[in-house]
């Protein structure tokens, strides 16, 4: 007995490690503001090429992967979503020979490459944000060949499932019935319990692994019914496998103050984080001041904010290049748990400007970690609009973004010792030759250059 007792020891001590609900993605219990995963607090930061991919071949993907990971990334987006966007997508449902899907049988080949995805991502300790729903999968060109369309399946009729064969209008209309179907909406059973059948399946995988958070839908317009019966739902599931998830919803308004964000926000024992993408639409100084309105708003109940999409490419609408990198530093700077480069051609994806920025952040990291700072510009002079934004624990390290060049005076009185600074180039990631400052007053801090910069100061 003496003998085995070690190895007995040595056991229970593995268990432990290997503990899947002290592993799993979750808020941090020291600052909840941010994630923990493996036991251990994490930033997430994201540069990915496609919002579900899932449905990559594993040739394509596995090299995709590996480049997120070559620079520190560690968080993906990935929408359930199947439309034919590549030529290599495929729907959840098993295809007849009379061209008609059963939405009763599985196409395993579309379940196989999730659970690979699934098992490829934790192998690397990237998170996953599922979204269960993608509201641009069910309509206009996307809805005519999709398997839910009665003309496209063997299970129900139009007349059954109060569903047409056509709906040309946007999505952000939230005319498709499909998103009415909940019992305190339209109750429409018919329909549902084929929903909730595929959504069954999907947690049959995901809840095996612990790297994944649930959104409901991408940007939604539906009414707040459909949100919690989904988060109520996938939740319950969890629960009863004796495992707890974290899910949230994407609301489509632009303005984080709306009512619609604060289904969210005034929720947190339903929503255990909050994802405000949606800011990415929002340029400049109202960009940083609308997501620190959300902190404060929620700071009774501090949650991680995610921005699970940066929106900015000079290929697209939605802002520049430049646009693209200042969103994602301000965010950062900021205090959001997590933030993600999009997709293109509406974000940066996986690209040079992209992963410079990732690895800058995770450079930054070896200095100081952003959850011991605190967003404060208040310690700034001299300071325009949208020109630098300030994080820092005073008195030992602050880190200060310039979203294009200038020149502002950093507040240290009260600390009467040296710092040493260092200057990085967001765009190559190059580090300037450190310099070493007095403190004890206000100092002025110019960039070397013009576009996007950043400045760390660290006690010596």
């Amino acid at each position: 007995m003496k003998v085995l007792l070690p190895v007995l020891v040595i056991f229970l001590l593995g268990c432990q490690i290997h503990d899947p609900k002290k592993n799993r993605i979750k808020p941090w219990t020291e600052n909840p503001w941010y994630w923990q995963f493996n036991g251990e607090p994490v930033l997430l930061l994201g540069a990915s090429s496609d919002d579900n991919l899932f449905q990559w071949p594993a040739e394509k993907l596995i090299p995709h992967l590996d480049s997120m990971k070559s620079v520190g990334a560690n968080y993906v987006r990935n929408t359930m979503s199947d439309r034919q966007d590549r030529g290599f997508e495929l729907y959840p449902f098993l295809k007849l020979e009379n061209g008609k899907y059963d939405l009763e049988q599985w196409n395993d080949d579309y379940w196989s490459r999730f659970e690979f995805f699934l098992t490829e991502t934790e192998k690397r300790d990237i998170i996953v944000q599922i979204e269960v729903w993608d509201r641009f999968d069910y309509s206009r060109n996307n809805w005519d060949p999709h398997p839910y369309n009665p003309e496209n399946n063997i299970n129900y009729s139009e007349e059954e499932s109060s569903l047409s064969t056509k709906y040309p209008n946007h999505p952000g209309q939230n005319k498709q019935p499909f998103f009415f179907t909940t019992p305190k909406q339209r109750n429409n059973q018919v329909l549902l319990n084929y929903q909730k059948k595929v959504v069954e399946k999907m947690l049959s995988y995901s809840l095996k692994h612990n790297n994944v958070l649930y959104c409901i839908d991408n940007e939604t317009a539906a009414e707040e019914e459909w949100a919690v019966y989904w988060a109520e739902f996938i939740l319950g599931r969890a629960a009863s496998e004796d495992k707890k998830v974290c899910v949230t919803e994407m609301w489509d308004s632009w303005n984080l103050k709306s009512e619609e964000h604060k289904r969210t926000f005034d929720h947190p024992e339903r929503y255990l984080f909050c994802d405000v993408s949606q800011n990415n639409q929002k340029k400049g100084q109202v960009h940083w001041d609308n997501f620190q309105w959300v902190r404060n708003y929620i700071s009774a109940s501090p949650r991680p904010l995610n921005t699970v999409k940066t929106y900015g490419s000079d290929r697209y609408r939605f802002g520049s290049n430049q646009d693209g990198i200042d969103r994602f530093w301000r965010h950062i700077i900021g205090g959001a748990a997590s933030a993600r480069f999009h997709r293109p051609p509406a974000g940066l994806g996986l690209s040079e400007l992209s992963m410079a920025s990732v690895k800058t952040a995770r450079d930054i990291e070896e200095i100081v970690k952003f959850w011991e700072l605190q967003p404060d510009n208040s310690l700034l002079s001299n300071r325009e609009e949208d020109e630098a934004y300030l994080a820092s624990k005073p008195g030992e390290t602050y880190v200060l973004f310039f979203t294009d060049g200038g020149e502002v005076g950093l507040n240290l009185a009260g600390f009467n010792y040296n710092f040493s600074l260092k200057w990085i180039n967001i765009r190559t990631g190059e580090v300037h030759p450190e310099k070493v400052i007095k403190g004890g007053e206000i100092i002025q801090l110019q960039a070397p250059g013009n576009l996007e910069w950043v400045a760390v100061l660290s006690k010596i």
